[in-house]
């Protein structure tokens, strides 16, 4: 970075990058990186040559920009007439400025508001990552293994064999196998629990046809899949995130990643969110360098800060990734006016855990004893034969033959004769074990068992049966659900100026459905319920509202068709012929043929 000059309140400054201070300054050489000289109006600034950093250019920004506040103060008379009276006394070195304390502390404060409008500083942001990173890295090592057992990676596939297992197996020619097959439980029950709640999702009534329609466009099309994706992350990490934000084309929210937030709430008993951390990694498309960004958000703002992958915190600095509408200039802070953090959590169940934590050391046991069956079966179908009157060897040859060939040569005074060694596989046991474990999974897991032998030709309760520890489970996310899809409605309410008051939400679930005996309730509920409910649970009726307008469409067409007739058929009783006419419909003519002579 070269030198370079600075109007401050018309007086013009001049900006040194230098390696060392001038001889007059060299008393605060170890102690500052920066002087701000108000008699000469010059302002040096260290070129952190010696400074062990990677990021120089950003360190020596901060610095000048820091010094160039100092020389604000000085030019303004603030320095003077704010209360900083001691900033011209003994702190004078042959006519020039040296910043006291007091100024010091004044521009540390200000210097991010004042040239970044930002209202923490870098310390204050350094201190926050070090109270709730640590807290926030157990929580995503628990939340990394239930996402890997979500995606069927469980601990049968990683897990070592102990010392003392691998060498009674090494030496046993009957254990070849090593066989690590998981079973996907968990991922079956998180997507149960998904498409039972989500495959369709909420709808929600603000008392306004024109608002309803107006916030779900805003919810747009990927609506579904949101909740879906919330659902999943909630059940796996205890909690889903999402965020909320002013785009380029209006209101716009997205799921996050719950690993990548940090919330901060206060003390009160109903824990209201006052800050959130949202932390992730990142790529330098100049560099290529990787990075930890750290977004701040706030219920007026968002400050963006970031380190280099591998440094220490000390080396924080501000990351300047938002644009500044009035000047397109790039910005280390986002300003929003939704007046509350703009991220709302969307808790798994009222105690805040994951699906996983009941039933993952019954998977475990269960991909064991599976994995060991199958070994078994593997290692079964390799016959050992055992050779009579072949003579014998020592133990190193007769291992080594056993593992080669396959073959035991054993001494015999009767000649020879072959018989073969196995495995002895307790079936039965395995098999209870399996069927037991399995049947915990599913109920402390609070699923429902897909097994062909649960259905068949059910009735409707018996269905409701099997439904109901998923319809607990999901009872019990859907309240903690409710609140947040509520917080978000309201969001979009105040983006798009829409009065809301009370948010009626309608939930519903899918499941399988006995469709012969629903549609008989259907049936006999003709008459006493009203139509639209009939429609809303009849297996064939996606839409209720839809079919309806579809069942008074084919009415009124039903009716016009009846009506054509019909005035056809006067049509035809006026002109062509009735009960009082003759064939051509003259009442006359029929007269005259009761009386054809007349009078």
């Amino acid at each position: 970075m070269k030198n370079m000059k600075v109007n401050i309140l018309g007086t013009e400054w001049n900006i040194h990058i230098v390696k060392e201070f001038p001889e007059h300054l060299k008393e605060h050489e170890e102690t500052a990186t920066g002087l701000c000289n108000g008699f000469d109006k010059d302002i040096f600034v260290k070129d952190m040559s010696d400074c062990d950093c990677k990021d120089k250019e950003q360190l020596i920004k901060n610095v000048m920009r820091h010094e160039i506040l100092h020389a604000f103060l000085f030019e303004s008379g603030l320095s003077e007439n704010a209360g900083f009276s001691d900033l011209l006394g003994d702190k004078r070195r042959n006519g020039r400025l040296v910043c006291n304390s007091v100024t010091e502390d004044f521009c540390r404060i200000s210097e991010p508001w004042y040239f970044r409008r930002i209202t923490m500083d870098i310390e204050t942001m350094k201190q926050l990552i070090k109270k709730y990173e640590p807290g926030h890295a157990a929580f995503v090592t628990r939340a990394d293994i239930a996402e890997r057992y979500y995606r069927n990676e469980t601990d049968i596939l990683f897990r070592d064999k102990p010392k003392d297992k691998e060498k009674e197996e090494a030496d046993n020619p009957l254990r070849n196998a090593d066989n690590r097959i998981p079973r996907n439980f968990h991922g079956l029950i998180v997507n149960q629990k998904a498409s039972y709640a989500f495959t369709a999702p909420p709808l929600f009534d603000v008392g306004s046809m024109a608002s309803n329609k107006r916030i779900t466009e805003t919810l747009g099309d990927e609506y579904a899949k949101n909740c879906m994706e919330l659902c999943v992350n909630a059940a796996n990490t205890s909690i889903g995130w999402v965020h909320y934000w002013q785009g380029d084309n209006g209101f716009e929210w997205a799921v996050v990643p719950s690993e990548q937030i940090i919330p901060v709430f206060d003390r009160s008993l109903k824990r209201r969110l006052i800050g959130a951390m949202r932390v992730y990694p990142d790529i330098d498309d100049a560099t290529g360098d990787n990075y930890t960004v750290y977004e701040y958000w706030t219920d007026k703002e968002c400050q963006a800060f970031r380190r280099r992958a591998g440094e220490t915190l000390n080396l924080l600095t501000y990351y300047e990734m938002f644009v500044d509408p009035a000047t397109s200039d790039m910005v280390a802070d986002y300003r929003h006016d939704f007046g509350e953090v703009p991220f709302i959590p969307f808790y798994n169940n009222n105690i805040h855990t994951d699906d996983l934590r009941n039933i993952k050391p019954l998977i475990d046991v269960y991909d064991k004893v599976y994995s060991g069956f199958i070994n078994d079966l593997d290692d079964i179908q390799e016959l050992i034969f055992v050779l009579s009157g072949y003579g014998g060897e020592d133990l190193n040859g007769f291992l080594s033959d056993l593992k080669k060939y396959k073959t035991i040569k054993v001494d015999g005074d009767e000649g020879g004769a072959v018989s073969t060694l196995n495995i002895e596989i307790p079936i039965e046991a395995r098999n209870s074990v399996l069927d037991a474990t399995r049947k915990a999974i599913f109920e402390q897991g609070q699923g429902f068992d897909p097994q062909p032998e649960n259905f068949g030709n059910q009735s409707g309760e018996a269905l409701k049966f099997m439904y109901s520890l998923l319809e607990m489970k999901t009872g019990l996310m859907e309240t903690e659900f409710r609140l947040g899809f509520a917080r978000l409605v309201r969001a979009i309410c105040k983006a798009l100026g829409i009065q809301c008051g009370t948010i009626i939400q309608t939930w519903t679930r899918t499941c399988i459905k006995n469709d012969t005996e629903q549609a008989q309730i259907c049936k006999d509920s003709v008459g006493i319920v009203s139509k639209k409910t009939i429609l809303k649970n009849h297996p064939l009726v996606e839409d209720a509202d839809e079919e309806l307008k579809q069942i008074e469409k084919e009415e009124k067409e039903a009716q016009e068709k009846a009506d054509l007739y019909s005035g056809a058929f006067v049509n035809s009783g006026e002109n062509g012929g009735g009960k009082d006419g003759n064939a051509n419909g003259n009442p006359k003519n029929s007269e005259n043929q009761d009386n054809p002579g007349g009078d």
